[in-house]
């Protein structure tokens, strides 16, 4: 049983996007492998959920944008 796996200690919120993804994708791959403690795949676990939490608020982010330009477009056509 592995205690020890890396856990990128970056702050998530100097992430952006694509490289929350990459993370969430490995720490997901390393929990469905087992073979962890139940400390480690915890504190992986709980790593997992702040990434998909801020993936979600990128994505919100992005939707913003492109409403926000698209809003601009109609008014600017009107």
């Amino acid at each position: 049983m592995r205690s020890t796996t890396p856990i990128n200690t970056t702050p998530i919120n100097q992430l952006g996007y694509e490289a929350c993804r990459d993370e969430l994708i490995e720490v997901v791959r390393l929990l469905e492998q087992g073979g962890l403690n139940l400390d480690m795949s915890l504190k992986l676990w709980e790593r997992g959920e702040q990434l998909a939490k801020r993936c979600e608020e990128h994505l919100d982010g992005a939707r913003q944008r492109v409403a926000d330009v698209l809003s601009a477009r109609q008014v600017e056509e009107a």
